[in-house]
């Protein structure tokens, strides 16, 4: 899935690229690798602990772009964020130690790995907000898949047409389209606020599980799940200016 998804991605993408606005830098090295490495240690501990533990871990990445927007960026620390990011902590704390069963310390850290990782990718996707998303895009989704390639070669795995085609959906449009999606929004926002808005994503997973299958949602994720929106709440209702980067 990873090494598929990845390249279908980065092909379903090429036709949408702005060929004259694509510039080859090395600016774009962070952003490769940062994905790249996102990318491998998020299904690895996805194989080692439980997907509720490794999802939420991942999250800890607003923390480390908070701390790295900072201290990089210089982008000042908004009052109302600092409050929805101790919110959602507590969320995804409670979603994670409520849900515990059994995680084995290697794939917690593995991770804790991705979530710095994701950051960098966050970061780096601000940093590159002058260039044409869609290209960050490709580039960082085809290096990602061609670093698994050689493994997924030495294994004798043989897929029907369905899944090809499911593998090209969710690339392009799962994962490629979303991704370009935040590209351009990170361009607009501050890392900040392009951080604590991806948050919404561990809970509208099991919303989403609910809505197609009928997967009922446990108190864990509806307590943890309102602590993170009850705080991205409080954010904009109480500080609704955007808060932008230092240009």
């Amino acid at each position: 899935l990873a090494c598929y998804r990845a390249l279908f991605a980065a092909v379903g993408l090429l036709p949408f690229v702005s060929w004259r606005r694509v510039r080859l830098t090395t600016r774009l090295v962070p952003s490769i690798v940062s994905f790249a490495v996102m990318n491998v240690l998020f299904v690895s501990a996805f194989t080692r602990t439980t997907a509720g533990a490794a999802s939420c871990l991942q999250y800890t990445s607003t923390a480390w772009v908070f701390l790295f927007g900072w201290l990089v960026l210089k982008e000042r620390i908004h009052p109302g964020n600092v409050i929805a990011l101790v919110s959602a902590g507590c969320g995804i704390a409670w979603i994670l130690f409520s849900e515990h069963d059994d995680q084995q310390a290697l794939g917690n850290l593995l991770a804790l790995g991705s979530g710095v990782a994701y950051a960098g990718v966050i970061l780096a996707l601000r940093w590159l907000r002058d260039e044409e998303p869609t290209w960050v895009t490709v580039l960082n989704h085809a290096f990602s898949g061609l670093i698994l390639l050689p493994v997924m070669l030495t294994r004798s795995i043989e897929l029907t047409a369905l899944q090809w085609s499911l593998l090209a959906f969710l690339g392009v449009f799962q994962m490629g389209l979303p991704y370009v999606l935040a590209a351009r929004g990170v361009a607009l926002l501050s890392v900040q606020e392009s951080a604590l808005l991806v948050l919404l994503e561990p809970i509208l997973v099991p919303f989403w599980a609910w809505l197609c299958w009928g997967e009922q949602l446990g108190w864990p994720t509806l307590i943890g799940g309102s602590l993170i929106l009850g705080g991205l709440a409080v954010r904009y209702a109480v500080w609704s200016e955007r808060v932008h980067a230092e240009p």
